[in-house]
Order: C-alpha cells, then structure tokens, then sequence
C-alpha cells in the first residue's frame, strides 16, 4: 500500500506580487526552494490564510525574498497575503516510520525563521 504524506512545506510566505498576465506558476525565491526541497515545475498547493482559498500550481525558482502568484492563480491572493504552500509525495507504508517532511517557517520579508526545538 502506498500512502501520500506531506513532502515539504513553506509556512506563511508573505506574496510578494500577483502577475494575472504570466502564463501560470508560483514565482519562489530559489534559496527558499532549496531549503524545502522544491522543484522547478513540481506541483504545489497553496492556502491562503487570509481567506481561506486553496488551490494547486506548479513552482518556477524566482528572486531574493519573492513570493509572486501568476495566471490565474494571481486571482485568488492579494499582496501581503500570508500563504502556506505545501508538497506532497507517495511513500510506501514501510517508509513513513521516523519520516519528518522539510519545514520551512517564514517571517517577515519571506525570510526563514529558527525551528524551534
């Protein structure tokens, strides 16, 4: 049996920007990538916390700090919205014992913050 379990997570990201003329994606700072395992086109889903709307998109590696929702998904965020954007994978059950997905918190500005212990 294979199970989907939470994979990576950036935990309220700031948006940055909203193009709705880009042809689709999330634009993530390529360091915050990095950090939480993310690949260029892998596919994401994002929560607004400010309003509660949830949808899926795939990621593009942008700038220092950006956050930025292009296409349609431009619609459903606003600037300065909080976002939690969350991958997921498929594991066998015998994988998942001890497993911990990468965790990424973010505080102002989109920078990472110290997990606490």
């Amino acid at each position: 049996m294979r199970i989907t379990m939470l994979k990576s997570k950036l935990h309220r990201a700031t948006v940055t920007d909203c193009d709705i003329n880009y042809e689709g994606s999330i634009s993530i700072d390529s360091a915050l990538c990095d950090a939480a395992g993310l690949l260029p086109f892998e596919k994401v889903d994002i929560y607004n916390v400010n309003n509660g709307e949830r949808f899926s998109t795939y990621v593009i590696y942008g700038s220092k700090g950006e956050i930025c929702l292009n296409g349609a998904a431009a619609r459903c965020v606003h600037r300065g919205d909080k976002i939690i954007i969350a991958s997921f994978a498929e594991f066998e059950m015998h994988e998942v014992s001890g497993y911990k997905p990468k965790v990424v918190l973010l505080g102002e500005g989109n920078v990472r913050k110290q997990m606490p212990r």
